[in-house]
């Protein structure tokens, strides 16, 4: 998933950044309101944290913009502004949920993931594919007892379609989410075309992936 962190001091955002790509988010990041409002409006990012005192503009002020821009992302407001106030404000104004300094970056990564849950109605984590089990949290898919190995590129692309289920994606909001910022002249739909080559070749070795599907002129999507 594709994750914007505005935060003004570097070394909290770099330390952020660090953890959550090891978590395998893709991670951009903005040290300043108007940096993360002029990436709100090049790209679109499943979750945004926001921290409210940033150097040019309040935080929630910021917040109440990016909803415009954003209006799909999950918001987390990270702050050391601890007053009630302002944590009702946050939240009044959209924010899904709100951290208060210092935190850890385990809980900012449960937090995420419990919003994630809820915004794609995922009540376990296990989630049955055909005959497959795809386990989000561990990274796997099963047929039975049996693991079937898929790479990182692979199962970030299955995993992001199976979220997104019954939806067709355009192989541009793939990419986007998968490998992060691609400009007209670097986009090659053809990375996406081979992973989603290898996918069925690996799971169709052991079972149908009928639900996979490709939707001529578009992309892709998972069918269930």
């Amino acid at each position: 998933m594709k994750v914007l962190i505005v935060e003004d001091e570097r070394s909290m955002a770099a330390e952020m950044s660090a953890f959550l790509k090891k978590a395998f988010y893709v991670c951009d990041l903005a040290y300043t309101a108007k940096q993360g409002l002029e990436k709100m409006e090049e790209n679109q990012y499943d979750f945004i944290l926001l921290d409210l005192g940033l150097p040019d503009k309040d935080g929630l002020h910021v917040l109440a913009e990016a909803k415009k821009n954003c209006p799909d992302a999950a918001y987390i407001v990270i702050t050391a502004r601890g007053q009630l106030e302002d944590r009702i404000r946050g939240l009044d104004l959209g924010a899904d949920d709100y951290l208060p300094k210092p935190f850890s970056l385990l809980e900012l990564q449960s937090r995420m993931q419990a919003i994630a849950r809820r915004k794609f109605a995922i009540n376990d984590t296990q989630i049955a594919l055909g005959d497959f089990t795809v386990d989000l949290q561990k990274r796997t898919v099963f047929l039975g007892k049996d693991e079937i190995p898929l790479s990182r590129k692979e199962f970030d692309l299955l995993s992001y379609m199976l979220l997104h289920k019954n939806r067709p994606l355009t192989r541009l909001q793939l990419s986007e989410h998968i490998w992060g910022n691609f400009s007209d002249d670097d986009y090659d739909s053809n990375y996406i075309d081979v992973h989603i080559k290898n996918i069925r070749k690996k799971l169709g070795a052991f079972s149908s992936v009928e639900w996979l599907q490709t939707i001529r002129s578009v992309g892709y999507k998972i069918k269930i």
